[in-house]
């Protein structure tokens, strides 16, 4: 039986802004909901946030899925003994004794030998994060595939080569190793490597792979050839033999070798034995795109396809894996791999501390209260993670009043940093600093003090004001102080503005609402818009948003800076809103506009072809100069490239900050894969 202190903080960890409580009971795929008229997200005392509730309701987890909350509030109305107006409100101690008389709560979380029917625990390795709302496809030829194709995952697919961030070298995979010269990038593939169906994997399938994106605009790997302009391949002595060269000529008028680098561990090969002949048959991508690609996948990488439905995606290890000769013929410890589908940051957090997920991508906050429950992070003490990139709200500049670079300065003078940092991301950054370069780490000799003290915006929300009215934005306000609605310079209505961010995403939700608060405080029409996530991911590349919150160029590359930049930035692969882009989402910078600065794209061409430090530095600081003038998008927070956080109940050993073998990556990503075959498991 939990004690109360137990249960009180399981509740608050499955609080939820969504409107439905649900909470995770003794008895396998049964839940507890609870109902509730209003919370504060950003209120931190549990007591505090179930004041009022309207109805309690168990339901079996086969009749219900969990999708948005408007659904399922109308799915529970809809149940046989559910009542809409009870006579008296459950105050919170009932529903808490409740809970607990009933025994369906539980903090404590014992070790378990057994994880779900079928999937011994000692066995099966849980891994969550990368998977939010139902499967759609594992297609490769899709833009936005269920976990683990999309993304620069490697248990199914694989690509070339990986880079460490924490050694700054290229390893190999697919590929032994790489050569480099001014004009062309060359990769030496490993002959030793196979399809699952036992076919060789050669250079033909790289080149395939590749060349589905030059044919097909609307293939994934459409947009390498803005950095390459050729592929060929010749053959190498290599100890043991020949071996298959793959020569990738940099295109001189991007002349951005990094970014051919990055290709190496960004582009998943697919193969072309499968795909051709689909290619040939139907004679268009779109159609070869509605193949799910979910039964018997060809793949090269460690795990293959089981099963997956809308709760959880299955992998099991494939043991004729042909990489096991990088790993001194060993196999990856665990047989089974599952992402369990969760829709709220609350979930993992509980489901970490009963040791029922293993290792997690998604925030959770007070990491260190998790400490004495099993949970650790890279890091023993602030800031628990390593910083590396930043979230931030993408303005779609093809509305006005969007377009305004003063109402967007407007914006991000109107939003409260040091409340995002400390209320919505528990601390886990350093406080934000104007512009698009990081000021700590590699990127640190490019960060320039004076030019945001002189360029940049911060908090205050007096001069976020001021700039609307001396642009001739009128903000009407009600009787009670709340906004109404705003009027341009012309005198017409503005439609309020909606921020597009994952619903259940916790700590992005806390960070809408924060940046929500500050705008409408300030007289700006703002409100949240919290979707799907398979709506959220869909519509980012195609602008069919006002603002939206993403956390661009996530990953650790040798083109950093300059990646994050180009994500936000550039327009030489412009497309008009409606047609997928992918960087620049918000249409910053249109050409052909009397708007439109070349300087931006000039920068951005030469700054990867630099080698003086001097030069790099100078370019770079004179782009953080434009981005700041014009404020394209509206950072609000560092944050980590991954949220590496894992639970030492079932398994042991994952790296971190005293054992580094691996950068702090979850062990589907990159290097960080290379943690299944290091860890092991607690039950004997």
């Amino acid at each position: 039986m939990p004690n109360i202190i137990n249960v009180i903080s399981c509740i608050h960890e499955f609080f939820s802004p969504s409107g439905i409580l649900y909470l995770p009971c003794q008895t396998p795929g049964v839940y507890l909901f609870l109902v509730f008229r209003y919370i504060s997200p950003v209120n931190s005392a549990p007591t505090k946030c179930f004041a009022k509730y309207q109805s309690i309701k168990y339901i079996h987890a086969t009749k219900f899925r969990q999708v948005s909350a408007e659904k399922s509030f109308y799915y529970l109305k809809q149940q046989k003994g559910w009542r809409m107006n009870l006579k008296s409100l459950l105050p919170f101690k009932v529903l808490l004794a409740s809970a607990v008389f009933c025994g369906l709560l539980s903090c404590q979380s014992g070790q378990k030998n057994e994880g779900e029917t079928g999937f011994p625990r000692s066995k099966t390795l849980y891994i969550a994060g990368f998977q939010w709302g139902d499967p759609n496809t594992f297609n490769p030829l899709n833009d936005w595939p269920a976990f683990p194709v999309g993304g620069n995952y490697n248990l199914m697919y694989e690509p070339l080569m990986n880079f460490n961030s924490l050694t700054g070298d290229i390893e190999p995979l697919l590929a032994r190793s790489y050569e480099k010269t001014p004009d062309v990038i060359s990769a030496v593939l490993d002959s030793r490597a196979r399809w699952s169906d036992g076919k060789p994997l050669t250079a033909e399938d790289v080149v395939f792979t590749y060349e589905v994106g030059k044919k097909y605009p609307g293939a994934p790997t459409a947009y390498v050839w803005n950095h390459i302009s050729n592929i060929t391949v010749d053959n190498v002595e290599i100890e043991g033999g020949k071996a298959e060269r793959i020569n990738f000529t940099i295109n001189k008028e991007r002349n951005n070798p990094l970014v051919v680098l990055d290709f190496f561990q960004a582009v998943r090969i697919i193969p072309k034995h499968v795909l051709q002949p689909m290619l040939d048959s139907l004679g268009d991508l779109s159609a070869v795109q509605k193949d799910k690609m979910d039964k018997n996948p060809v793949v090269s990488g460690p795990y293959t396809l089981d099963s997956y439905s809308a709760e959880k995606i299955v992998l099991k290890r494939r043991d004729d894996y042909w990489g096991t000769v990088l790993h001194d013929g060993k196999l990856p410890k665990p047989q089974y791999i599952i992402h369990p589908i969760y829709k709220s940051n609350d979930h993992f957090s509980i489901s970490l501390q009963q040791g029922n997920l293993d290792i997690s991508s998604t925030f959770i906050p007070r990491i260190w209260q998790k400490e004495k429950n099993g949970v650790r992070t890279w890091y023993s003490k602030e800031p628990y993670f390593v910083p590396a990139a930043m979230v931030m709200l993408m303005v779609n500049h093809t509305k006005a009043p969007l377009s305004d670079k003063n109402f967007r300065k407007a914006m991000a003078h109107a939003i409260n940093y040091a409340d995002v940092k400390d209320l919505a991301f528990s601390q886990y950054s350093l406080d934000l600093k104007p512009g698009l370069i990081l000021p700590f780490g590699t990127e640190e000799p490019y960060f320039s003090k004076d030019d945001t003290e002189k360029y940049g915006c911060k908090y205050d929300p007096e001069t976020a004001k001021k700039i609307l009215v001396d642009a001739g934005y009128k903000s009407v306000f009600k009787a009670d102080g709340q906004l109404d609605y705003m009027l341009d310079p012309k005198g017409k209505k503005i439609p309020t503005l909606l921020i597009r961010s994952p619903a259940g995403w916790t700590d992005w939700e806390s960070m809408v609402q924060i940046a929500v608060k500050g705008m409408r405080a300030a007289g700006i029409d703002v409100r949240e818009g919290f979707v799907d996530a398979s709506v959220y991911f869909n519509s980012m590349p195609t602008a069919e948003w006002d603002l939206l919150l993403h956390a661009p160029s996530v990953n650790v590359t040798p083109s950093q800076p300059w990646a994050r930049f180009e994500s936000v930035m550039s327009s030489r692969n412009w497309k008009p809103a409606g047609e997928k882009m992918n960087e620049n989402q918000g249409r910053y910078n249109q050409p052909g506009t009397k708007e439109y600065n070349p300087k931006v794209d000039s920068l951005l061409r030469v700054i990867p072809t630099l080698t003086e430090q001097e030069q790099k530095v100078a370019a770079y600081q004179e782009l953080n100069v434009i981005f700041m003038q014009d404020q394209p998008s509206l950072p609000l927070v560092y944050r980590p490239e991954q949220f590496y956080e894992f639970s030492v109940k079932s398994w042991t050993n994952f790296p971190n900050e005293q054992n580094p073998y691996t950068p702090p990556q979850i062990p589907c990503f990159g290097v960080g894969t290379k943690a299944l075959w290091e860890i092991e498991p607690t039950a004997k």
